[in-house]
């Protein structure tokens, strides 16, 4: 039987692929399928039906319905343009602190996972336990729907989740859903100098992320109320983080693109948003039409994120509460494929170590002291396991 690695072994291999969402995380999933193998771990993989991508599903323990699943995903944000001060991709151990890229999000809980199903396998488990490893999470939680599908009948239903971003092992029960689309402008060039004569797409879609702002204002302005006031911010917040657009400066823009997107709390309808969002795109181009019919205002739809509702006894919940001693109530704004386990059916929280301030940072790093936090934990819910 080969070795059995640390959970700091595994995280070292990990964060040594570069597993980009712009590039394939095959390499890494080979390397896991391989370990988990190789101490009699079975494994299903899907495969991403246009890109060298995959997804994984494990099952340790005797084949019978009710399994924890530890699901995170493989890919991470580039570090281009960051400054790092050691190679992004090697784990570098400096004032108690581990950095490299996805130590914190969220290669530490992957690997964590892996080394809690070797070692329940090994030590044998009344309970079974599950991984779901995905892909894409981080350009719009693509990969962890089909990965689901998928392997749903390949192993015996698992019946809780424990999806393992950073929360420095605080056990959080809700979270935002979130919809997002790509905006594209068809303005019609004109010399700026009679702009009225022509139709600008960057002047245009300013109008747009005004609409944006104002939707902002409107609900801050709102008195939160229900669930939708433990969240910061307590309301549905719009968004543009990147407009790009225009020829020259004496030229009125012939195109203009951004993505919009809108995190909603748990009292708004994502569909309802997406409504009024189209609606007044149908008005600005209605708009721009009446000054040249050739310009215009095209969206699609980019990603959807489901959200997760805190549960009533909810089986994950009272899991990681008695896991971690934590009591307190915890949502977070951000979005997780949480929700996508909970649509299919699981009990699901959001619970793993570090901090999701880390994440996507240049010098990226998790604690030491959480990742042995977050070993402890991994311990403590092996226990559970082969109690049954």
């Amino acid at each position: 039987m080969p070795k059995r690695l640390t959970p700091f072994e595994i995280m070292e291999k990990l964060v040594s692929f570069p597993t980009v969402s712009r590039d394939s995380n095959l390499p890494l999933i080979d390397w896991v399928e391989a370990y988990l193998n190789s101490h009699d771990v079975a494994t299903f993989r899907h495969l991403h039906k246009d890109e060298p991508k995959a997804g994984l599903w494990a099952h340790a323990g005797p084949l019978v319905e009710g399994a924890v699943v530890l699901s995170g995903h493989t890919d991470v944000v580039p570090v281009d343009g960051q400054a790092w001060s050691s190679d992004p991709f090697t784990v570098i151990e400096r004032d108690g602190k581990y950095y490299g890229r996805g130590c914190c999000d969220m290669k530490g809980f992957d690997a964590l996972a892996i080394w809690a199903l070797v070692e329940g396998q090994a030590s044998g488990l009344t309970r079974p336990l599950q991984l779901a490893l995905t892909y894409d999470e981080e350009v719009g939680l693509i990969g962890v729907d089909p990965l689901i599908r998928d392997a749903d009948g390949q192993f015996p239903k698992g019946s809780t989740a424990i999806i393992g971003e950073p929360s420095t092992l605080q056990v959080v029960t809700g979270h935002k859903s979130g919809i997002g689309f790509q905006v594209h402008f068809e303005g019609f060039e004109v010399h700026s100098s009679i702009a009225y004569k022509g139709v600008s797409a960057v002047m245009e879609a300013a109008r747009l992320i005004m609409w944006a702002n104002e939707m902002n204002a409107e609900g801050m302005a709102k008195t939160p109320t229900g669930v939708d006031a433990l969240f910061d911010p307590p309301w549905t917040n719009v968004h543009v983080g990147m407009i790009e657009g225009g020829t020259a400066h004496n030229i009125t823009a012939k195109d203009c693109d951004f993505v919009l997107t809108f995190r909603c709390v748990p009292g708004d309808d994502p569909a309802e948003w997406g409504a009024r969002f189209k609606a007044e795109v149908a008005r600005l181009d209605a708009e721009m039409k009446k000054v040249r019919p050739e310009a215009g205002i095209v969206i699609s739809e980019k990603f959807g994120a489901k959200g997760l509702a805190p549960e009533v006894d909810g089986a994950a919940e009272q899991l990681t509460r008695s896991l971690t001693g934590d009591n307190g109530t915890h949502v977070v704004s951000y979005g997780t494929e949480a929700g996508y386990f909970q649509a299919h059916g699981f009990s699901a929280v959001v619970c793993g170590p570090g901090d999701i301030a880390q994440a996507h940072q240049p010098d990226e790093f998790i604690t030491i002291e959480q990742f042995q936090a977050g070993h402890a934990f991994m311990q403590r819910l092996l226990d559970h396991l082969r109690k049954g």
